[in-house]
């Protein structure tokens, strides 16, 4: 038997829902704030990730799917969503024709060659947010809000926000050379990965999971100490944002997220699971990203989550994001000759807001009562010779079990009355 390939899974059953609700919940939260939906291709020219993630992240280097099309172009799975994002801001000349700044987010699936483990897959499906054209301290609070509100909205405890700055190019570059001049001493106690970053990009050392555990990697020197007083004050005013929105937020210099493109703000989101602080999402501000991929000067901001390892923890957290798994009514015929008004009827019912279903198996009466309890059917509505030739439908309430005679001219004003006391 041909099975799934390693690192993916299949959406089935309540697990379908639950993954409805979440879209459905970040659908009507981005209506709030005014955002639009964007969508690119899954797979995209290589080149565009090699400028835009970095060259010397592990994503480029390790994890990405790449392949030739018959044409014999370089194409590559897309491993995260920003760099697409932009790549259609350009191609779309948004720059030229939006009002800014441009509100955008996306919702899709995403791939990268890793070792699966729990919440970890090589398909993972990541909802984000970009924002181009703003070089707002107030922008980048406002981004940081987004899943602080979600996963409050989702009923998870101890929200926090870690928040760190990597300043301007000025400050990286200052930086940079510290970092250098730090690092060389302890070259060859690096692991293979860091001794490669060691001179293309140092800032990544820190980020690097294998030699965290190291002494000269806790004493390294923090960005903060090489801000200059811009950055520094756009960083100050960021947090101003965050206490105006009394977003509970830490500073933490060891945040550097595991993309080149940040600068300024770098952020990440966690909850408390479990009684530990599990990060669920980060992102930051990205100024030089839009005219590296070869467009105008344009700041961006952004972020993303995933959905695999969101799920686990309100798993772990025993919150049910589908509260009704009932349909409101489930009809059926007494004989089999009602079929066709039976069949009119549930298409009624579903075309003025209630979910209803039938019998599609020819089952015995008694049978039918007992697929409608499997459903958790609200109603039960049962149309035979009678109902039809006297144009009413009898109802019976599955909890109370008091039956109903309802003329077909009153069954939508019948169900929403019950229906919405019952909600």
């Amino acid at each position: 038997m041909v099975q799934k390939p390693k690192g993916t899974y299949d959406v089935i059953g309540e697990k379908g829902k639950e993954i409805l609700y979440l879209e459905k919940l970040l659908t009507s939260l981005m209506e709030k704030y005014n955002y639009q939906y964007i969508r690119t291709p899954i797979f995209e020219n290589s080149e565009l990730f090699h400028r835009g993630v970095g060259e010397t992240t592990d994503i480029v280097t390790k994890e990405t799917y790449d392949f030739k099309d018959r044409s014999d172009r370089n194409m590559t799975l897309r491993p995260e969503g920003t760099a697409g994002v932009v790549r259609s801001f350009l191609e779309n000349k948004m720059y030229a024709t939006e009002t800014f700044p441009s509100k955008n987010w996306y919702l899709g699936p995403m791939y990268r060659y890793e070792r699966p483990q729990a919440g970890r897959f090589r398909e993972f499906y990541q909802f984000g947010v970009e924002v181009f054209g703003a070089d707002s301290a107030m922008m980048d609070a406002e981004v940081i809000s987004i899943p602080v509100t979600f996963y409050k909205l989702l009923g998870l405890k101890g929200v926090k926000v870690k928040i760190n700055t990597l300043g301007d190019n000025v400050s990286r570059e200052n930086y940079h050379r510290a970092l250098i001049q730090y690092f060389e001493p302890y070259i060859e106690d690096m692991c293979e990965d860091c001794k490669a970053r060691f001179l293309k990009n140092p800032l990544r050392i820190l980020d690097c999971k294998k030699d965290s555990h190291k002494d000269y990697m806790k004493s390294a020197p923090k960005i903060i100490d090489y801000l200059n007083s811009e950055s520094k004050v756009f960083f100050e005013n960021v947090c101003k944002y965050l206490d105006a929105l009394e977003i509970d937020y830490e500073i933490d210099t060891s945040i550097v997220r595991g993309l080149d493109y940040y600068t300024h703000t770098v952020f990440e989101v966690e909850a408390n699971i479990k009684g530990n602080a599990c990060a669920l999402c980060g992102g930051g501000r990205y100024n030089h990203l839009v005219e590296n991929i070869g467009g105008p000067s344009t700041p961006g901001v952004g972020f993303a989550l995933g959905f695999e390892r969101l799920i686990s923890v309100l798993e772990e957290e025993n919150i049910e994001l589908c509260s009704s798994k009932a349909v409101d009514v489930y009809v059926f015929a007494n004989t089999l000759e009602e079929n066709k008004e039976v069949f009119a009827f549930v298409q009624m019912l579903r075309m003025n807001g209630f979910s209803a279903d039938t019998d599609y198996m020819d089952r015995k009466y008694k049978a039918n009562f007992n697929r409608a309890d499997r459903l958790g059917a609200k109603y039960i509505a049962i149309i035979g010779k009678e109902e039809v030739e006297n144009h009413f439908v009898t109802f019976k309430d599955n909890q109370t079990k008091e039956e109903y005679h309802v003329h077909m001219e009153n069954v939508i004003s019948f169900l929403d009355e019950r229906i919405e006391e019952e909600e």
